[in-house]
C-alpha cells in the first residue's frame, strides 16, 4: 500500500513537523496536492512508513532527523 507524508520545516521551528500523512487514497491525494502546488516530492518509502504512524502536527522524532535533514538539503539544492 502506498504511503505518503508532507513535512514542514522553517528555522523558527525546533524540528520539522508532520503536515499530512496517510495510506492508499489519502497518500495519493497528498502527492496530487504537492504536484499541483509545485512542491518537491522525494520518494523515501522507509521515511513515509515512519511518518504515517505520527500524529499530524507532531514534530518528527530525533531518530529521523538525519534522513529528514538529507531530504531538506536535497530539496533546497534543486529549488
Amino acid at each position: 500500500m502506498k504511503k505518503a507524508a508532507a513535512i514542514q520545516y522553517s528555522e523558527d521551528l525546533p524540528a520539522p513537523i508532520v503536515l499530512a500523512a496517510g495510506k492508499g487514497t489519502l497518500a495519493r491525494r497528498i502527492v496530487e496536492i504537492a504536484e499541483q502546488q509545485g512542491i518537491q516530492i522525494v520518494g523515501k518509502s522507509d521515511l513515509a512508513d515512519a511518518l504515517v504512524e505520527l500524529p499530524v502536527g507532531s514534530m518528527i522524532p530525533e531518530d529521523l532527523y538525519r534522513i529528514v535533514a538529507e531530504i531538506l538539503v536535497y530539496v533546497r539544492s534543486v529549488s
